[in-house]
């Protein structure tokens, strides 16, 4: 056997007082989690199915120094099989059995109310989220009537980005009550390169069921394929992005249900390092053609479900932040965030792609469809907050709101600047 490791979930810990590496799975496929000592770490990358047991061991040996004890290459990869973190055969039937088990399901059910294991009863959840409404400062009175065409919702967890949530919801509810369609792009963080992900499935929140617009959804398979459309679709099972934004659509419309398009994005790794251009991607421009088509019979609102930026040792930089470090961090955002206030999406793509997207911004693809999707619009900022990653305050993810408006000619013909 060549085992041969699929994307995991890898954080640091310590157990019993020694370094270790935790691996999960992404899918959940499987509830098992292994502990892996940081000194076999190497072995993660040497998993490519390539190398046998034996040729595993000695590459580890060679590029790492570690000589591993009898057997116990042997009971680590039979645990990483029986967790489905292998790319072979019990993966590929666990993976069906769990799609199948998803599209026969009723609605996608709430995984999470933020992504920390809180309860999702209606009450309980309508009373925190009104709690962080009611620690916001007074609301400035707006200085015009533009239309809210969309909003930039953070997807982190409610316990540190929730004063940001807040603040982007309250702006955006009276726009967000007057929908007749919403569309939501999330980023999809096990997503591949340049895909846009659909589901049949609608999703649950704590006051019952947003509905997914199957009549969209149709026409965008008609225009992407339903391979492609389709191929990644087990990842609105356990990603959180959509989820998190369609709660708080929800309750700002005090439960009442709308029509809702939920569209994870994938990874633009390759589109950053100049291997193609999002203005000019097949996916992206039939996507979005029919997304203009839906919006023009329909007042839509568009959500990206979307943080900024990942910096710091948990996410795989050598030094972490300091005060002076974080100050810097936010002057970088502000300017980013100007492309996005100024709608200009080849500029906030050009902007991350010229930095080579050194501070990981997670909420690129949903941003830049986003502004492509609603062309001639402005954004004003609706809070902004540094959250920490680690225990240690080295780590930190920033996460902005932003309101949306229309500018220039009316209607949802304008295609971006992209």
């Amino acid at each position: 056997m060549k085992p041969k490791l699929r994307p995991v979930e890898a954080y640091p810990i310590q157990h019993q007082g020694q370094p270790m590496l935790l691996l999960r799975d992404p899918l959940r496929l499987s509830d098992t989690q292994i502990a892996l000592p940081r000194p076999l770490a190497p072995l993660l990358g040497l998993m490519d199915g390539s190398r046998d047991e034996a040729a595993l061991e000695a590459a580890l040996l060679l590029r790492a120094g570690v000589r591993l004890a009898p057997g116990l290459l042997s009971r680590l990869l039979a645990d990483l099989d029986a967790a489905c973190l292998l790319d072979n055969e019990r993966f590929v039937e666990a993976r069906a059995r769990a799609l199948r088990a998803y599209r026969e399901a009723p609605f996608r059910p709430l995984t999470t109310l933020d992504g920390s294991g809180t309860a999702a009863d209606p009450d309980q959840a309508a009373a925190r989220l009104q709690g962080y409404m009611a620690a916001l400062p007074p609301a400035a009175p707006r200085a015009d009537d533009r239309p809210i065409r969309g909003v930039i919702s953070p997807h982190i967890d409610y316990q540190r980005g929730g004063p940001v949530y807040a603040e982007v919801w309250r702006a955006a509810a009276q726009a967000a009550r007057a929908a007749e369609l919403v569309i939501l792009f999330g980023t999809d963080h096990q997503g591949s390169e340049g895909t846009v992900t659909l589901t049949r499935q609608s999703y649950a929140t704590p006051w019952g069921v947003l509905p997914t617009d199957g009549q969209v959804v149709e026409e965008l398979v008609r225009a992407l394929g339903e391979e492609a459309a389709f191929a990644e679709e087990l990842h609105h099972r356990t990603e959180h992005s959509v989820e998190l934004a369609a709660v708080w659509l929800h309750f700002v419309r005090d439960g009442r249900p709308v029509p809702v398009v939920p569209i994870l994005c994938g990874g633009f790794g390759g589109f950053v390092a100049g291997q193609g251009d999002p203005a000019t991607h097949p996916p992206f421009a039939a996507a979005l053609e029919v997304l203009r088509r839906a919006m023009a019979s329909r007042q839509t609102l568009v959500v990206a479900a979307a943080d900024l930026a990942h910096v710091g040792p948990a996410f795989g930089d050598p030094h972490g932040l300091d005060f002076i470090g974080r100050a810097q961090l936010r002057r970088a955002d502000e300017r980013l965030l100007q492309t996005i206030y100024a709608g200009d999406a080849a500029a906030f793509f050009e902007h991350l792609k010229a930095e080579g997207d050194r501070r990981h911004v997670c909420g690129l693809p949903p941003i830049y469809l986003t502004l492509r999707l609603l062309g001639q619009v402005s954004g004003e900022p609706a809070g902004y907050a540094l959250c920490p990653a680690d225990p240690q305050g080295l780590s930190w993810v920033t996460v902005a709101g932003v309101v949306l408006y229309q500018v220039g000619a009316t209607g949802p013909a304008a295609n971006g600047k992209g």
